[in-house]
Protein backbone atom coordinates (compact mmCIF):
# COMPACT_ATOMS: atom_id res chain seq x y z
CA UNK A 1 0.00 0.00 0.00
CA UNK A 2 1.51 3.11 -1.30
CA UNK A 3 1.59 5.99 1.35
CA UNK A 4 -0.79 8.25 0.05
CA UNK A 5 -3.52 5.01 0.16
CA UNK A 6 -2.34 4.28 4.14
CA UNK A 7 -3.30 8.28 4.84
CA UNK A 8 -6.62 7.65 2.54
CA UNK A 9 -7.44 4.80 5.09
CA UNK A 10 -6.05 6.00 8.07
CA UNK A 11 -8.12 9.18 7.27
CA UNK A 12 -11.26 7.32 6.64
CA UNK A 13 -10.94 5.18 9.63
CA UNK A 14 -10.72 8.24 11.93
CA UNK A 15 -13.79 9.66 10.38
CA UNK A 16 -15.87 6.60 10.78
CA UNK A 17 -14.64 6.39 14.41
CA UNK A 18 -15.74 9.95 15.07
CA UNK A 19 -19.16 8.99 13.35
CA UNK A 20 -19.90 6.37 15.60
CA UNK A 21 -18.61 8.07 19.05
CA UNK A 22 -21.12 11.06 17.89
CA UNK A 23 -23.90 8.68 17.82
CA UNK A 24 -23.14 7.21 21.00
CA UNK A 25 -23.62 10.20 22.44
CA UNK A 26 -26.17 11.87 20.90
CA UNK A 27 -28.33 8.72 21.76
CA UNK A 28 -26.75 8.59 25.37
CA UNK A 29 -29.22 12.08 25.45
CA UNK A 30 -32.63 10.49 25.06
CA UNK A 31 -35.01 9.77 28.61
CA UNK A 32 -38.32 8.26 29.10
CA UNK A 33 -41.61 9.16 31.12
CA UNK A 34 -43.77 5.66 32.08
CA UNK A 35 -46.93 5.75 34.46
CA UNK A 36 -50.49 4.40 35.19
CA UNK A 37 -54.23 6.12 34.60
CA UNK A 38 -56.61 4.94 36.92
CA UNK A 39 -59.88 5.97 36.62
CA UNK A 40 -62.39 7.43 39.23
CA UNK A 41 -64.08 3.92 39.49
CA UNK A 42 -60.63 3.02 40.45
CA UNK A 43 -59.94 0.69 37.67
CA UNK A 44 -57.28 0.98 34.60
CA UNK A 45 -58.32 3.28 32.10
CA UNK A 46 -57.73 1.87 28.49
CA UNK A 47 -56.89 4.64 25.50
CA UNK A 48 -56.55 7.53 27.56
CA UNK A 49 -54.44 9.95 25.04
CA UNK A 50 -51.33 11.07 27.31
CA UNK A 51 -49.71 14.21 25.72
CA UNK A 52 -46.18 15.01 26.48
CA UNK A 53 -45.42 18.99 26.01
CA UNK A 54 -41.64 19.99 26.53
CA UNK A 55 -41.43 23.30 27.99
CA UNK A 56 -37.88 24.30 27.84
CA UNK A 57 -37.81 23.61 23.08
CA UNK A 58 -41.18 23.06 21.35
CA UNK A 59 -41.82 19.42 21.21
CA UNK A 60 -45.09 17.45 20.91
CA UNK A 61 -45.09 13.62 21.92
CA UNK A 62 -48.49 11.47 22.33
CA UNK A 63 -48.93 7.77 23.68
CA UNK A 64 -52.03 5.87 24.46
CA UNK A 65 -52.43 3.95 27.57
CA UNK A 66 -52.84 0.08 26.98
CA UNK A 67 -55.52 -2.17 28.69
CA UNK A 68 -54.10 -2.06 31.78
CA UNK A 69 -53.90 1.63 32.14
CA UNK A 70 -49.87 1.83 31.46
CA UNK A 71 -48.37 4.06 28.92
CA UNK A 72 -44.37 4.62 28.14
CA UNK A 73 -42.97 6.84 26.45
CA UNK A 74 -39.14 6.63 25.44
CA UNK A 75 -36.79 8.33 23.13
CA UNK A 76 -37.62 11.81 24.61
CA UNK A 77 -34.89 14.89 24.75
CA UNK A 78 -33.69 15.84 28.37
CA UNK A 79 -35.77 18.25 28.97
CA UNK A 80 -38.98 19.89 31.31
CA UNK A 81 -42.28 18.98 29.71
CA UNK A 82 -45.91 19.31 30.70
CA UNK A 83 -47.47 16.18 31.28
CA UNK A 84 -51.02 15.82 30.01
CA UNK A 85 -54.08 12.98 30.38
CA UNK A 86 -57.26 13.09 27.96
CA UNK A 87 -60.06 11.00 27.77
CA UNK A 88 -62.36 11.54 25.14
CA UNK A 89 -60.35 14.68 23.90
CA UNK A 90 -60.67 16.53 26.91
CA UNK A 91 -57.73 16.94 29.53
CA UNK A 92 -58.41 15.32 32.80
CA UNK A 93 -55.72 15.99 35.07
CA UNK A 94 -51.90 17.73 33.80
CA UNK A 95 -48.72 17.32 35.73
CA UNK A 96 -46.32 20.52 35.18
CA UNK A 97 -42.52 20.72 35.53
CA UNK A 98 -41.96 17.02 34.66
CA UNK A 99 -38.01 16.63 34.42
CA UNK A 100 -36.42 13.39 32.96
CA UNK A 101 -32.99 12.35 33.38
CA UNK A 102 -30.41 9.97 31.92
CA UNK A 103 -30.87 6.38 32.30
CA UNK A 104 -33.82 6.04 34.32
CA UNK A 105 -37.68 6.16 33.42
CA UNK A 106 -39.37 9.04 34.74
CA UNK A 107 -42.73 8.38 36.23
CA UNK A 108 -46.21 10.20 35.81
CA UNK A 109 -48.96 8.66 36.96
CA UNK A 110 -52.86 9.83 36.92
CA UNK A 111 -55.20 8.81 39.52
CA UNK A 112 -58.31 10.31 38.76
CA UNK A 113 -60.04 8.70 41.48
CA UNK A 114 -57.94 10.44 44.14
CA UNK A 115 -58.63 13.55 42.11
CA UNK A 116 -62.05 13.32 42.23
CA UNK A 117 -61.70 13.27 46.30
CA UNK A 118 -59.71 15.92 46.32
CA UNK A 119 -61.87 17.69 44.13
CA UNK A 120 -65.03 16.99 46.16
CA UNK A 121 -63.22 18.07 49.27
CA UNK A 122 -61.94 21.50 47.99
CA UNK A 123 -65.73 22.51 46.45
CA UNK A 124 -67.26 21.06 50.09
CA UNK A 125 -63.90 23.66 51.67
CA UNK A 126 -64.56 26.49 49.60
CA UNK A 127 -68.78 25.98 50.42
CA UNK A 128 -68.19 26.37 54.06
CA UNK A 129 -64.71 28.83 53.19
CA UNK A 130 -62.79 26.74 55.63
CA UNK A 131 -59.76 25.33 53.46
CA UNK A 132 -56.90 23.40 55.63
CA UNK A 133 -53.22 24.36 55.23
CA UNK A 134 -52.45 21.93 53.17
CA UNK A 135 -55.25 22.21 50.86
CA UNK A 136 -53.94 25.79 50.66
CA UNK A 137 -50.44 24.95 49.54
CA UNK A 138 -51.74 21.98 46.96
CA UNK A 139 -53.14 24.65 44.72
CA UNK A 140 -51.88 26.94 42.11
CA UNK A 141 -52.04 30.73 42.06
CA UNK A 142 -54.24 29.82 39.28
CA UNK A 143 -56.32 27.65 41.16
CA UNK A 144 -56.77 29.58 44.38
CA UNK A 145 -57.73 32.79 42.07
CA UNK A 146 -60.34 30.28 40.54
CA UNK A 147 -61.20 29.50 43.92
CA UNK A 148 -61.74 32.67 45.15
CA UNK A 149 -63.86 33.72 42.47
CA UNK A 150 -66.26 31.05 43.21
CA UNK A 151 -66.20 31.87 47.25
CA UNK A 152 -67.63 35.09 46.35
CA UNK A 153 -70.18 33.71 44.17
CA UNK A 154 -71.15 31.19 46.38
CA UNK A 155 -71.61 33.70 49.49
CA UNK A 156 -73.63 35.71 47.03
CA UNK A 157 -75.62 33.31 45.92
CA UNK A 158 -76.25 32.32 49.53
CA UNK A 159 -77.11 35.90 50.30
CA UNK A 160 -79.57 35.96 47.69
CA UNK A 161 -81.12 32.39 48.23
CA UNK A 162 -81.76 33.49 51.43
CA UNK A 163 -83.28 36.90 51.08
CA UNK A 164 -85.46 34.99 48.12
CA UNK A 165 -87.15 32.19 50.37
CA UNK A 166 -87.94 34.90 53.33
CA UNK A 167 -89.63 36.76 50.94
CA UNK A 168 -91.23 33.40 49.52
CA UNK A 169 -92.46 32.11 53.05
CA UNK A 170 -93.74 35.32 54.56
CA UNK A 171 -95.53 35.32 50.82
CA UNK A 172 -97.21 31.50 51.71
CA UNK A 173 -97.74 32.18 55.20
CA UNK A 174 -99.54 35.30 54.15
CA UNK A 175 -101.44 33.50 51.34
CA UNK A 176 -102.21 30.87 53.70
CA UNK A 177 -103.69 33.85 56.49
CA UNK A 178 -105.75 35.19 53.67
CA UNK A 179 -103.71 38.01 53.34
CA UNK A 180 -103.64 38.57 49.94
CA UNK A 181 -101.91 42.30 49.90
CA UNK A 182 -99.53 41.09 52.05
CA UNK A 183 -99.05 37.80 50.25
CA UNK A 184 -98.77 39.93 47.16
CA UNK A 185 -96.62 42.53 48.20
CA UNK A 186 -93.66 39.51 48.92
CA UNK A 187 -94.25 37.20 46.32
CA UNK A 188 -93.35 40.72 44.18
CA UNK A 189 -90.51 41.13 46.19
CA UNK A 190 -89.36 37.75 45.29
CA UNK A 191 -89.67 37.97 41.87
CA UNK A 192 -87.52 41.52 42.20
CA UNK A 193 -84.88 39.17 43.65
CA UNK A 194 -84.98 36.48 41.29
CA UNK A 195 -87.19 36.97 38.32
CA UNK A 196 -86.64 33.47 36.83
CA UNK A 197 -88.18 31.83 39.43
CA UNK A 198 -91.92 30.58 37.78
CA UNK A 199 -92.81 29.03 41.37
CA UNK A 200 -93.01 32.64 42.25
CA UNK A 201 -94.93 33.79 39.74
CA UNK A 202 -97.38 31.06 39.79
CA UNK A 203 -98.41 31.86 43.33
CA UNK A 204 -98.63 35.06 42.66
CA UNK A 205 -101.03 34.74 39.94
CA UNK A 206 -102.85 32.28 42.11
CA UNK A 207 -103.13 34.65 45.24
CA UNK A 208 -104.24 37.46 42.68
CA UNK A 209 -106.93 35.34 41.37
CA UNK A 210 -108.13 34.48 45.57
CA UNK A 211 -108.32 38.13 46.40
CA UNK A 212 -110.75 38.36 42.55
CA UNK A 213 -112.45 36.02 44.45
CA UNK A 214 -113.36 38.14 46.93
CA UNK A 215 -114.14 41.64 44.76
CA UNK A 216 -116.87 42.57 42.58
CA UNK A 217 -116.75 45.09 39.31
CA UNK A 218 -113.94 46.66 38.15
CA UNK A 219 -111.67 45.94 41.41
CA UNK A 220 -112.07 42.29 40.52
CA UNK A 221 -111.74 42.70 36.98
CA UNK A 222 -108.22 44.41 37.69
CA UNK A 223 -106.48 41.41 40.24
CA UNK A 224 -107.97 38.86 37.38
CA UNK A 225 -105.41 40.83 34.71
CA UNK A 226 -103.18 41.01 37.26
CA UNK A 227 -103.18 37.31 37.56
CA UNK A 228 -102.79 37.28 34.10
CA UNK A 229 -100.06 38.87 33.81
CA UNK A 230 -98.30 37.19 36.43
CA UNK A 231 -99.19 33.52 34.48
CA UNK A 232 -97.56 35.36 30.98
CA UNK A 233 -94.58 35.45 32.90
CA UNK A 234 -94.75 31.88 34.30
CA UNK A 235 -95.11 30.72 30.65
CA UNK A 236 -91.93 33.07 29.15
CA UNK A 237 -90.33 30.44 31.73
CA UNK A 238 -91.90 27.17 30.99
CA UNK A 239 -93.86 27.39 27.58
CA UNK A 240 -94.36 23.79 27.27
CA UNK A 241 -95.75 23.55 30.58
CA UNK A 242 -99.43 21.75 30.64
CA UNK A 243 -100.76 22.14 33.97
CA UNK A 244 -99.41 26.12 33.62
CA UNK A 245 -101.41 26.95 30.05
CA UNK A 246 -104.00 24.93 31.85
CA UNK A 247 -104.43 27.20 34.80
CA UNK A 248 -103.46 30.28 32.62
CA UNK A 249 -106.87 29.17 30.29
CA UNK A 250 -109.02 29.10 33.49
CA UNK A 251 -107.86 32.57 34.37
CA UNK A 252 -108.66 34.08 30.94
CA UNK A 253 -112.03 32.22 31.36
CA UNK A 254 -112.85 34.31 34.33
CA UNK A 255 -111.61 36.95 33.10
CA UNK A 256 -113.95 36.61 30.29
CA UNK A 257 -111.67 36.18 27.58
CA UNK A 258 -113.15 32.54 26.16
CA UNK A 259 -111.20 32.47 23.08
CA UNK A 260 -108.23 32.75 24.61
CA UNK A 261 -109.17 30.55 27.51
CA UNK A 262 -110.09 27.42 24.84
CA UNK A 263 -106.59 28.71 23.11
CA UNK A 264 -104.93 28.03 26.25
CA UNK A 265 -106.21 24.62 27.11
CA UNK A 266 -105.94 23.39 23.88
CA UNK A 267 -102.72 23.90 24.00
CA UNK A 268 -102.72 22.25 27.23
CA UNK A 269 -104.08 19.13 26.14
CA UNK A 270 -101.39 19.20 22.93
CA UNK A 271 -99.07 18.93 25.67
CA UNK A 272 -100.21 16.44 27.32
CA UNK A 273 -103.00 14.23 25.74
CA UNK A 274 -103.27 12.32 28.80
CA UNK A 275 -105.06 14.74 30.54
CA UNK A 276 -106.56 16.30 27.56
CA UNK A 277 -110.65 15.69 29.15
CA UNK A 278 -109.51 17.19 32.51
CA UNK A 279 -108.40 20.95 31.07
CA UNK A 280 -111.60 20.93 29.07
CA UNK A 281 -113.84 19.57 32.01
CA UNK A 282 -112.22 22.53 34.23
CA UNK A 283 -113.18 24.92 31.54
CA UNK A 284 -116.94 24.15 31.61
CA UNK A 285 -116.76 24.35 35.14
CA UNK A 286 -115.68 28.20 34.88
CA UNK A 287 -118.42 28.72 32.42
CA UNK A 288 -120.85 27.18 34.46
CA UNK A 289 -120.09 29.01 36.92
CA UNK A 290 -120.23 32.54 35.03
CA UNK A 291 -123.47 31.43 33.63
CA UNK A 292 -122.29 30.67 30.63
CA UNK A 293 -124.27 27.81 29.88
CA UNK A 294 -124.20 27.29 26.08
CA UNK A 295 -119.98 27.60 26.07
CA UNK A 296 -120.04 24.93 29.65
CA UNK A 297 -121.95 22.45 27.30
CA UNK A 298 -119.37 22.40 24.26
CA UNK A 299 -116.74 22.29 27.16
CA UNK A 300 -117.86 19.57 28.36
CA UNK A 301 -118.59 17.40 24.76
CA UNK A 302 -114.49 18.43 24.03
CA UNK A 303 -113.60 16.84 27.25
CA UNK A 304 -115.56 13.76 26.36
CA UNK A 305 -114.32 13.73 22.46
CA UNK A 306 -110.63 13.75 24.49
CA UNK A 307 -111.61 10.87 27.15
CA UNK A 308 -114.44 9.26 26.65
CA UNK A 309 -113.67 7.67 29.72
CA UNK A 310 -114.37 10.96 31.76
CA UNK A 311 -117.35 9.78 33.60
CA UNK A 312 -118.30 13.49 35.11
CA UNK A 313 -117.69 15.43 31.91
CA UNK A 314 -120.61 12.93 30.68
CA UNK A 315 -122.94 13.97 33.64
CA UNK A 316 -122.57 17.40 32.93
CA UNK A 317 -122.59 17.37 29.53
CA UNK A 318 -126.14 15.32 30.02
CA UNK A 319 -126.99 17.67 32.88
CA UNK A 320 -126.30 20.13 30.53
CA UNK A 321 -128.00 19.28 27.67
CA UNK A 322 -131.14 18.86 29.78
CA UNK A 323 -131.23 22.32 30.93
CA UNK A 324 -132.61 22.83 27.07
CA UNK A 325 -135.27 20.16 27.33
CA UNK A 326 -138.52 21.98 26.43
CA UNK A 327 -142.71 20.93 27.55
CA UNK A 328 -145.02 18.79 25.40
CA UNK A 329 -148.66 19.95 24.88
CA UNK A 330 -149.55 16.91 27.06
CA UNK A 331 -146.52 17.94 29.66
CA UNK A 332 -143.98 15.36 28.85
CA UNK A 333 -140.37 16.36 28.67
CA UNK A 334 -138.40 16.50 25.54
CA UNK A 335 -135.32 16.76 25.71
CA UNK A 336 -132.33 17.36 23.33
CA UNK A 337 -130.55 14.30 21.32
CA UNK A 338 -128.48 12.53 23.44
CA UNK A 339 -129.36 13.78 26.85
CA UNK A 340 -130.70 10.09 28.23
CA UNK A 341 -127.43 8.74 26.59
CA UNK A 342 -125.26 11.05 28.31
CA UNK A 343 -126.75 10.51 31.69
CA UNK A 344 -126.65 6.36 31.13
CA UNK A 345 -123.63 6.71 30.09
CA UNK A 346 -122.22 8.21 33.58
CA UNK A 347 -123.93 5.81 35.58
CA UNK A 348 -122.14 3.06 33.08
CA UNK A 349 -119.10 4.34 33.86
CA UNK A 350 -119.44 5.92 37.36
CA UNK A 351 -122.05 3.33 39.04
CA UNK A 352 -121.09 4.64 42.90
CA UNK A 353 -120.07 7.99 41.71
CA UNK A 354 -120.67 11.35 43.52
CA UNK A 355 -123.58 12.14 41.06
CA UNK A 356 -125.15 8.37 40.60
CA UNK A 357 -128.10 9.55 42.71
CA UNK A 358 -128.68 12.98 40.60
CA UNK A 359 -128.50 10.73 36.85
CA UNK A 360 -130.44 8.70 37.97
CA UNK A 361 -132.92 11.02 39.32
CA UNK A 362 -133.07 12.73 35.84
CA UNK A 363 -133.41 9.86 33.93
CA UNK A 364 -136.75 8.91 36.08
CA UNK A 365 -138.00 12.54 35.83
CA UNK A 366 -137.62 12.24 32.37
CA UNK A 367 -140.20 9.44 31.89
CA UNK A 368 -142.75 11.86 33.83
CA UNK A 369 -144.61 14.25 32.82
CA UNK A 370 -145.11 18.07 34.05
CA UNK A 371 -148.34 19.54 34.65
CA UNK A 372 -149.10 22.50 32.17
CA UNK A 373 -152.80 23.28 33.58
CA UNK A 374 -153.00 25.78 36.08
CA UNK A 375 -156.14 24.47 38.85
CA UNK A 376 -157.29 27.13 41.29
CA UNK A 377 -157.23 25.05 44.87
CA UNK A 378 -159.78 26.95 46.21
CA UNK A 379 -162.15 25.55 43.05
CA UNK A 380 -161.50 22.00 44.22
CA UNK A 381 -162.61 22.54 47.63
CA UNK A 382 -165.84 24.04 46.83
CA UNK A 383 -166.54 21.14 44.50
CA UNK A 384 -165.92 18.80 47.62
CA UNK A 385 -168.11 20.54 49.68
CA UNK A 386 -171.09 20.19 47.03
CA UNK A 387 -170.55 16.87 46.80
CA UNK A 388 -171.57 16.65 50.78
Amino acid sequence: MTAVARKLAVAAGFTILYFFVFAAAAAAQTSAIEGEVIGEDGQPVKGALILIERQDIRGTYKVKTNKKGHFFHAGLPLGIYVVKCLINDKVVDQVRGVRTTLGENTKVDFDLQALARKRQALQQAAATGQLTEEQMRGLTPEQREALKRQMEARAKAMRKNKALNDAYNAAMQAKQARQWDVAIQNFLKATEIDPKQHVVWAQLADTYVNKANSLAGPARQEALNKAIEAYQKVLELMPEDAAYHNNFGLVLARAGRLDEAQAELKKAAELNPADAGKYYYNLGAVLVNTGKQDEAMQAFKMAIDADPTYANAWFQYGMALLAKATIGKDGSIIPPEGTKEALQKYLELAPNGPFAASAQGALQSLQGKVQTEYTNPEAQKKKRRKKK
